[in-house]
């Protein structure tokens, strides 16, 4: 598994998020959502953390919202079903021709958003950048939260993954 990690915080992240920690826990809970959804292949994800103000500017550019969020997932792939990988092998352009491995896609995090979450809801932030990331690899394998039904869907499949890994509330 490759996952490529670009620091853009220009401020002064707290020591929960120190580049040992922050690769520490991304691999964790990268490992962990593609073991929970089967994943067959070796995988490749990018991984930014930067502040609100980028945030903001990419949410407005790919989302035509004008204001910061907590993490902005960027697929690769159109699933037919989430984490559905059936037939995956016939499709070479899903692969990084130097590497055999299924790119999945680009997570961004805001440090910001990820530090005043983890005050807000009452829990460390190494929790709180454990949850975005799995929010997004669930993203990133074909899951949303448009309805109801999905948003349960996904919030249960986040906390079986964070559960396993420890990172509770």
């Amino acid at each position: 598994m490759t996952i490529s990690i670009e620091n853009e915080y220009e401020g002064v992240l707290p020591k929960e998020l120190s580049e040992e920690n922050i690769k520490r826990i991304a691999h964790e809970v990268i490992n962990k959502a593609l073991d929970y959804e089967n994943c067959p292949y070796e995988a490749e994800v990018e991984l930014i953390i930067t502040d609100d103000d980028s945030i903001k500017k990419l949410n407005r550019e790919h989302r035509e919202l004008d204001k910061s969020t907590d993490v902005l997932s960027f697929p690769l792939i159109d699933y037919v079903l989430p984490a559905d990988f059936e037939g995956f092998d016939d499709m070479d352009d899903l692969f990084n021709p130097d590497s055999g491995e299924l790119m999945l896609g680009d997570i961004v995090i805001s440090a910001d958003h990820c530090i005043a979450q983890a005050a807000e809801y009452g829990h460390g932030i190494t929790r709180e950048f454990a949850f975005l990331i799995a929010h997004s690899m669930l993203h990133l394998m074909g899951y949303d939260h448009m309805t109801p039904e999905e948003a349960a869907e996904m919030e249960r499949r986040q906390e079986a993954i964070l559960t396993e890994l420890n990172y509770t509330r």
